[in-house]
């Protein structure tokens, strides 16, 4: 997905060595068409507004393939990687995806999330390695059916953030998410990002609208009182969910008891 990055798009589309939909988020810069004369290969979708995450909702259900791998217009996958990835999960019938190692910048030095992703406690018997409960959208592919069937990224959480409703609802749905150290994604942060202020409030925003349809009630309020307490951007974020909390509450439905547990475990651990 993108939106207004008209030159990082037709850079980081030339790396792609795999079928790309993409879904443009109603830029106004002429990405869509600079991209079907640049990249005519590319299939390109034109939302017409900005759906937020959603929009990669909108791509996997263009795409034809039993599973879909996210990119950002500033990110691509490594060669080789997108291969090993399906041949992982054509391996495990019952996983729902695999999340890649990131390489950030022209020094390729690892995302501080893989860490992580690596050291996740929680039990993975049986997986091509660890179990994890949250995963970064743009180095992450997968299982087209299961992703769609649980609803894949909404309209309320957008972006950033939006990935941890995604990967709870495929846990309960009996599709674990895998960290997969050999998948390698490049990830060359764009310079026109938001500040680190208006991003933490982003943040905070998708995690309370995102334990608001999916925590117990207590467990929710525990996560608004810590973040108000918070002050700052958290505190605005706090804020900003509270306008879509009516609409996050229609979609409600709390997580099983071992999904629950396994996110006790994970803050337990600081994770």
């Amino acid at each position: 997905m993108s939106r207004n990055r008209r030159d990082e798009l037709l850079t980081s589309l030339a790396r792609h060595r795999a079928p790309v939909i993409l879904v443009d988020n109603g830029s106004t810069d002429g990405s869509p068409d600079a991209v079907r004369a640049a990249h005519p290969h590319v299939r390109v979708v034109e939302a017409g507004r900005n759906l937020g995450a959603a929009a990669r909702t909108l791509g996997a259900r263009r795409a034809r393939t039993p599973y879909v791998a996210f990119a950002d217009d500033d990110s691509w996958w490594a060669p080789g990687s997108l291969r090993a990835g399906a041949d992982l999960l054509d391996a495990h019938p019952g996983l729902g995806g695999v999340a890649a190692r990131i390489l950030i910048g022209p020094d390729e030095r690892p995302d501080a999330v893989c860490d992580l992703l690596a050291t996740s406690p929680l039990p993975a018997e049986g997986l091509p390695g660890p179990r994890v409960l949250g995963f970064v959208a743009c180095a992450t592919m997968l299982r087209r059916e299961a992703f769609l069937a649980v609803g894949g990224f909404d309209e309320i959480v957008r972006f950033p953030g939006e990935e941890d409703r995604v990967a709870w609802d495929l846990a309960a749905a009996g599709y674990p998410i895998a960290y997969a150290t050999d998948l390698v994604v490049h990830h060359h942060p764009s310079p026109s990002r938001h500040s680190a202020h208006d991003r933490h409030r982003a943040v905070v925003r998708s995690g309370m609208l995102t334990a608001a349809m999916r925590l117990p009630a207590r467990r929710a309020a525990g996560f608004a009182r810590a973040q108000w307490r918070a002050g700052g951007p958290a505190r605005a974020g706090i804020r900003a969910a509270a306008r879509d909390l009516p609409r996050a509450l229609t979609r409600r439905r709390t997580l099983p008891r071992p999904v629950l547990d396994d996110l006790a475990l994970l803050e337990g651990t600081g994770r």
